[in-house]
């Protein structure tokens, strides 16, 4: 993470970082995708969630430590971060899983998703990384969020939640497929609702401190036997950092 980057991710709460996944992983990833959507679209649904993915195939578990993206993990969350849980969101049209509505924010303090800055350090609970694996041009709806919102002294008003007619301090947040938005759950954000042609399909890897965890399940890196050295760090249980 440049100091640039820090700077930004302290100002806003996010990051965006392009190229974070290679055409190649894309294709693949969609096209297991589009396998099991088969299974579960009849009838057609508005949108679709599938949860835990590493089951699926190498192309998810590689992404568990993404070298794009391991650094700035480090960076935010500190060495022995851990992968908490992942999902993917498929949406067709209007409102997602979670519908149109914003949440998080800086206060009141959440033990298991915050953000912290001090002695020149940042401290973050629960980080997530939303993978674009669709185009988002702008106009159309997806990530959206209020920059800064995660360092805010007041709890967030509930006149700014609903997503269907935005306030002016909302920022929709777009991008190419291969695009990861890096940002802290403690940062006010949601989904904007989808007015695309296509599919929305976002993967998200959700990250926490060593120590934390926010799901309520934990992974067991001995169901992937094919997992390196790192990963397998990666998916252990809350608790010491060797």
């Amino acid at each position: 993470m440049t100091e640039l980057e820090h700077y930004l991710f302290d100002l806003q709460g996010f990051l965006v970082l392009e190229d974070a996944l290679t055409p190649e992983q894309i294709a693949a990833i969609n096209q297991l995708l589009d396998q099991h959507i088969a299974e579960v679209n009849k009838p057609i649904k508005p949108w679709i969630r599938f949860d835990s993915l590493l089951g699926w195939g190498t192309e998810f578990r590689s992404l568990i430590d993404n070298p794009r993206i391991t650094p700035y993990l480090a960076a935010v969350l500190g060495p022995g971060f851990r992968l908490d849980h992942d999902y993917v969101h498929i949406i067709r049209q209007g409102s997602g899983p979670i519908g149109s509505i914003l949440h998080g924010g800086g206060t009141p303090y959440d033990p298991g998703q915050y953000y912290l800055y001090q002695h020149g350090k940042m401290y973050n609970g629960l980080v997530a990384v939303a993978y674009n694996l669709t185009d988002v041009p702008t106009g159309v709806g997806g990530f959206g969020c209020i920059p800064a919102s995660h360092k805010s002294n007041l709890p967030f008003p509930k006149e700014l939640q609903n997503l269907e007619h935005p306030h002016s301090c909302v920022q929709a947040i777009p991008g190419k497929a291969g695009t990861a938005i890096l940002f802290t759950e403690a940062l006010s954000h949601g989904t904007l609702p989808w007015k695309g042609q296509h599919e929305r399909r976002t993967l998200f890897y959700k990250y926490s401190p060593y120590a934390s965890a926010w799901a309520r399940y934990y992974y067991s890196p001995d169901d992937y036997p094919d997992l390196t050295e790192n990963q397998r760090l990666i998916l252990k249980t809350p608790g010491f950092y060797p």
